[in-house]
């Protein structure tokens, strides 16, 4: 059994490839038979590759404008190299080899043995990709690699390089018909020729002039048609994101709209909360402050009493001594006796006149200190009682004040529940802490940073 052998560069696409995107000549039930060989991000494979020569290299540049910051992008910017290369072998074609005959089957054996030792016999070629696909007419293995080369002279020492890392594996090229990539082309067919050879396949080698389409025009032709189904997709898709993008515009505007009114709503239940803790810790100290008042009236009311004990104490003190006083009228022993027949005027006068007198003289200043003290105590007691009656009708009108405010602000609570049964105590209570920790955030905003802080 003799079979052609077709080994050409592909154009990379890893979407293809992994059947992410499925193009019309795919037979998406056959797809199950396909073989994953391996599937890695090609930016970790750039990490794990050239994060070391990045960071040596960076090391050594004394101008920060020719350091490197991600190496994947450079390349991808760049032209001079791509960021990956990919290569397809196929055995045969879709009338000798076709993938739902034994002999199709006998192709996917090959390609598996095959690319066993790819790797190996590719040091400088870094597979991160490689699929068989047995859901197309033919079977074909793909093999995405990034060819790398070490200890360059130039640029990072480990590097991006197809001309160098096939070089570095022996392929030295020379002529334009013969370049690296096509000396190495030829000997992986040997390679592949080895393994048919195993399985009684040999290769058949067609000459310049085959009359038969070639696999790579073959290839071609499918891949143009998956560009034209792309581009069929992408319109759709655009007509399709326009769509999408007029109606986030208009839930945009709607949702602009929902939030103003929101932001009202929030911003009146915010100030009614506000006005509404104001209210309670003022109604609390107003609460208090009657409190206090009442008990201060309390306490001048019963001073008040206490006073007006003493008046009456002096009141009746005084009508003792109106009574005691009247008592010296009728009092033996206040009257002047009569003088005896044969007593003289001096002896009268200086036995019974005089000592009468004394002690006249006597109560009468004491009665008269008395009385002073009564006068003072008393002029006294009611300017204090008059001063506490003013003071009473002050804290009585206080009290008055502060009622008429406790009502003011037991209204404006009123209100706030009257908000929270229209908008719900859940709403209510959700938009309030809202406002609190948009109150909180503006509050740390404005304090001003400790030095510590500052200094981080």
């Amino acid at each position: 059994m003799e079979r052609t052998i077709s080994g050409m560069m592909g154009k990379g696409s890893v979407n293809h490839n992994t059947r992410a995107f499925t193009a019309k000549n795919v037979d998406k039930e056959r797809s199950r038979d396909n073989v994953e060989f391996c599937h890695s991000d090609i930016k970790e494979v750039y990490h794990n590759l050239f994060d070391d020569a990045l960071e040596r290299y960076n090391a050594k540049q004394k101008r920060s404008d020719r350091k490197i910051d991600d190496y994947y992008e450079k390349i991808r910017r760049g032209k001079q190299e791509k960021l990956f290369y990919e290569v397809i072998f196929q055995i045969g074609n879709k009338d000798d080899m076709n993938v739902q005959s034994n002999e199709g089957q006998l192709a996917k054996e090959i390609l598996c043995e095959f690319m066993e030792q790819f790797q190996k016999r590719n040091p400088n070629l870094y597979v991160f990709s490689s699929h068989l696909h047995m859901d197309e007419q033919t079977p074909h293995i793909h093999i995405d690699f990034v060819p790398f080369i070490r200890n360059s002279k130039r640029g990072l020492d480990t590097r991006v390089s197809l001309k160098g890392a096939l070089s570095e594996q022996g392929f030295k090229g020379g002529t334009r018909g013969m370049t690296e990539w096509n000396e190495w082309i030829e000997v992986e067919k040997q390679e592949l020729s080895k393994v048919m050879g195993r399985h009684g396949v040999q290769w058949k080698q067609l000459g310049t002039h085959n009359k038969h389409l070639s696999v790579l025009d073959f290839e071609k032709q499918e891949r143009q048609k998956e560009v034209a189904e792309l581009e069929q997709t992408i319109f759709g898709s655009k007509e399709e994101l326009s769509d999408i993008l007029h109606q986030q515009i208009a839930a945009g505007q709607e949702t602009e709209q929902i939030r103003k009114e929101g932001e009202a709503i929030r911003q009146e239940v915010s100030e009614l909360t506000a006005t509404n803790h104001l209210l309670k810790e003022q109604t609390e100290t107003l609460t208090g402050d009657k409190e206090k008042l009442l008990s201060e009236n309390e306490k001048l009311e019963k001073q008040q009493k206490k006073l007006q004990q003493e008046l009456n104490k002096m009141v009746q003190s005084k009508e003792v001594m109106e009574r005691n006083i009247h008592a010296y009228d009728e009092d033996v022993k206040w009257q002047l006796a009569e003088p005896g027949a044969l007593m003289s005027a001096k002896a009268y006068r200086d036995k019974k006149a005089l000592p009468i007198v004394e002690k006249l003289k006597e109560v009468v200043k004491n009665l008269t200190i008395k009385c002073v003290q009564l006068a003072e105590q008393s002029k006294k007691l009611t300017v204090k009682v008059d001063g506490q009656q003013k003071q009473i009708s002050r804290l009585t009108d206080k009290v008055m004040e502060q009622s008429d405010t406790i009502d003011r602000l037991q209204e404006k609570a009123s209100d706030f529940g009257r908000l929270e049964r229209h908008f719900g105590r859940e709403q209510v209570q959700s938009i309030v802490e809202r406002s609190k920790v948009l109150e909180q955030a503006e509050k740390a905003n404005k304090r001003p940073k400790r030095a510590f802080e500052m200094s981080r």
